[in-house]
C-alpha cells in the first residue's frame, strides 16, 4: 500500500511537470522561437497536447472568457497540488500508522 500511495504522488509531481512543459512549449511556439514544421518539436507538441488538453478542457469549460488568457494550466496546476496535500495529510497517516 506505501508503494502505491509513492507512486500515486509520482504520477502527479510528472504530470505536473508535463503541464508546465506545456506551457513552455506553447508560448516558445506562440513567440516562434520554436518551429513546428520540425518533426521533434511537433511530437514534444504532440504529446503533452494529448496529455494535458483533455483535463485542461474541462476545466476550460468553468471559466470565464477571459480573452487571450489562459489561466486553465495554473487552475489545474493548483488542483494537482491540492490532491498532493490531502494525500499527505489525509492518506499518509492511514497509511503509515
Amino acid at each position: 500500500m506505501i508503494a502505491i500511495f509513492y507512486l500515486a504522488l509520482q504520477i502527479l509531481k510528472i504530470y505536473s511537470y508535463v503541464v508546465i512543459a506545456n506551457v513552455i512549449v506553447s508560448w516558445l511556439i506562440a513567440f516562434n522561437v520554436l518551429n513546428t514544421q520540425n518533426r521533434f518539436v511537433y511530437s514534444i507538441l504532440e504529446l503533452t497536447y494529448r496529455l494535458t488538453d483533455p483535463i485542461l478542457n474541462k476545466i476550460r469549460r468553468f471559466l470565464p472568457n477571459l480573452g487571450s488568457l489562459d489561466i486553465s494550466p495554473v487552475i489545474l496546476l493548483l488542483l494537482i497540488w491540492f490532491i498532493e496535500m490531502c494525500m499527505k495529510l489525509y492518506v499518509a497517516p492511514i497509511i503509515f500508522n
